[in-house]
């Protein structure tokens, strides 16, 4: 077994990236404050081609050194909008027939693994501040929630992780 070196790996050009076929789902960060969660976002989103990441509130953006950091360039390839306030985005994307999901821990949540997305319908999909979580008021405002089945003491998973569980299942329930 051998590394395969960068050039074998196939990478596209930000030029190809803008040009190919997104998978439809915008995240939407609701007043994120770490940095290097805000670049391993835009990362992850680039990883499974997603149309956009939505900044919001306290949400750092781009150019930031430390975003970038993490991101490694990604600011670059993944379409980013910043909005004042989160409700706004989330109008914004329900009046675009978006299908929006808080990934929360709500009373009548969906477990992840038997969420089921529809291939004819776009996805927004807000992860929240790193201790209290999607406000109340954006909650309220989702179509549902989606939580991520947990089974330790902590209950609760860093925002960049949670954002690559649950668009690696996303990506994959979407496109196999």
């Amino acid at each position: 077994m051998r590394k395969r070196l960068n050039e074998e790996l196939g990478r596209i050009s930000i030029d190809e990236f803008k040009q190919t076929e997104k998978a439809p789902i915008v995240v939407v960060l609701d007043n994120v404050r770490s940095l290097n969660n805000i670049g391993s976002v835009f990362r992850t989103g680039d990883g499974f081609c997603i149309e956009a990441v939505y900044l919001c509130g306290i949400t750092a953006t781009p150019p930031n050194k430390d975003i970038h950091k993490t991101a490694l360039g990604a600011t670059e390839s993944v379409h980013w909008e910043y909005f004042e306030h989160t409700s706004d985005a989330v109008e914004k994307l329900k009046e675009a027939n978006y299908t929006v999901f808080a990934i929360e821990q709500v009373e009548g949540s969906i477990s992840l693994e038997q969420f089921v997305p529809n291939r004819n319908e776009k996805y927004a999909l807000v992860f929240g501040h790193e201790v209290k979580g999607v406000s109340q008021k954006v909650v309220n405002l989702c179509h549902g929630s989606i939580e991520i089945p947990q089974f330790g003491t902590k209950h609760s998973f860093n925002i960049s992780v949670s954002a690559g569980i649950v668009l690696w299942d996303f990506f994959r329930k979407l496109r196999l």
